[in-house]
């Protein structure tokens, strides 16, 4: 039993190893390029092979890491990165769990950007039939900026001697270092809760690549890209450029300028509208002035035709055409009263009055029904008889045949 004594399980000898490791290699930092990459879509961790020239190593980067990533990693890039060694016990596979990754350089840094820009110019992010037109006359405009930013001052500024009738709407946010892009992404779709918005206005001042890296990340272009609401950039200086620049509705070279986008100037608007007034009132003058021409010549050509005799000779058919209809009226009326009166007196000649005044007379039997057939009473039983000139009672004495 002894020889058996200190032999390891697998499970415990990696446990061993990682412990060791650990121990030994924890808070370094290390270089290479990242091949095989993976950002697994619903954990969110990141996978991937970190190499040199002679050898390779199995990294991990949790999501409580990876969030407050400033570029998207990708096969190629040359990093930097900060952990521990440790052992997948598992698997017995020893990797490197990262904390921090830095691209290395500035230039590494101008690369993520390029390489996020390539890919989400093909993925169609940056195609102009996406992008929407901006609201000539806004009524109601969101501000995503820092709130004690120059570049907000700036805005206001802009917008209020431009028109001070617009309202404004600031929702304050980092504009650099951890966290700044999550809350941009909040920002853009708390204004997309809103049902009167009409334009966003994403704004920064000027900086470094690293200042203004949070309007490079892709979760914001894709936040922009989502959103219903149209949106101007104005990110940083003139020349800077950032991937918040080619996703927006618009891109305006600085803050102020992104301001004098997104409202029209009043006193332009205003002789706008008295022009577009004086316009209106020549083509009515215009308008009439043809009409009063035409009208003239109908007039003209009215009183060449002699329009005055065919109007009394219409007149006149008119007149003839009364007569007729009141002669033809009038004969139908006593034709139809004539055969009304025949056919009234028709009736009164049949009516049971008369016929009673001819000498007839209306059995009636006790209960005041009249008598049709003979066998309608019993011998014996009384009657009545009712004739032109009142009633007499009588009684059934018998039964007649034909």
């Amino acid at each position: 039993m002894s020889e058996f004594q200190d032999c390891y399980t697998v499970s415990n000898l990696n446990r061993k190893i990682r412990d060791l490791l650990e121990y030994q290699l924890i808070d370094i930092w290390v270089k290479g390029e990242i091949s095989n990459f993976h950002h697994h879509p619903s954990s969110g961790h990141m996978y991937f092979t970190l190499k040199d020239g002679g050898s390779e190593l199995r990294c991990t980067m949790f999501r409580m890491n990876n969030s407050y990533l400033k570029f998207k990693p990708s096969d190629g890039m040359e990093v930097r990165l900060f952990g521990l060694v440790t052992v997948y016990e598992k698997r017995g596979q020893v990797q490197f769990k990262v904390t921090n990754m830095e691209p290395l350089g500035l230039g590494d840094l101008y690369r993520a950007y390029e390489l996020l820009k390539r890919s989400l110019d093909e993925e169609g992010l940056f195609d102009d039939r996406h992008k929407m037109k901006i609201p000539p006359y806004p009524n109601k405009i969101g501000i995503i900026t820092s709130g004690s930013g120059s570049a907000y001052q700036d805005i206001l500024n802009v917008l209020s001697r431009r028109n001070p009738n617009i309202d404004v709407l600031l929702k304050s946010v980092k504009v650099q270092g951890n966290g700044s892009a999550e809350e941009i992404v909040d920002a853009i779709e708390i204004f997309n809760n809103y049902d009167d918005v009409d334009l966003l206005v994403i704004a920064r001042g000027g900086g470094s690549i690293e200042d203004l890296w949070s309007f490079n990340e892709e979760k914001v272009a894709r936040a922009i890209f989502d959103s219903s609401i149209p949106i101007i950039s104005g990110i940083g200086h003139e020349t800077d450029y950032t991937i918040t620049d080619f996703v927006s509705d618009l891109r305006a070279p600085t803050p102020s300028a992104a301001a004098e986008l997104a409202v029209p100037q009043l006193d332009d608007l205003l002789s706008y509208l008295a022009e577009t007034k004086n316009r209106l009132i020549r083509s009515v003058i215009q308008l009439l002035e043809q009409k009063w021409q035409i009208k003239d010549q109908l007039q003209k050509r009215a009183s060449y035709q002699q329009p005055i005799k065919k109007i009394e000779r219409q007149f006149e058919k008119l007149n003839i055409l009364h007569d007729r209809s009141v002669k033809l009226i009038n004969f139908k009326y006593e034709k139809w009263f004539q055969h009304t009166e025949y056919l009234s007196k028709q009736l009164l000649s049949l009516g049971p009055k008369q016929v009673l005044e001819r000498g007839y007379a209306i059995p009636f039997n006790q209960s005041g029904e009249i008598i049709r057939r003979a066998d309608q009473i019993s011998i014996g039983e009384g009657f009545e008889l009712k004739t032109a000139k009142g009633s007499l009672g009588a009684k059934k004495t018998s039964d007649i045949s034909k």
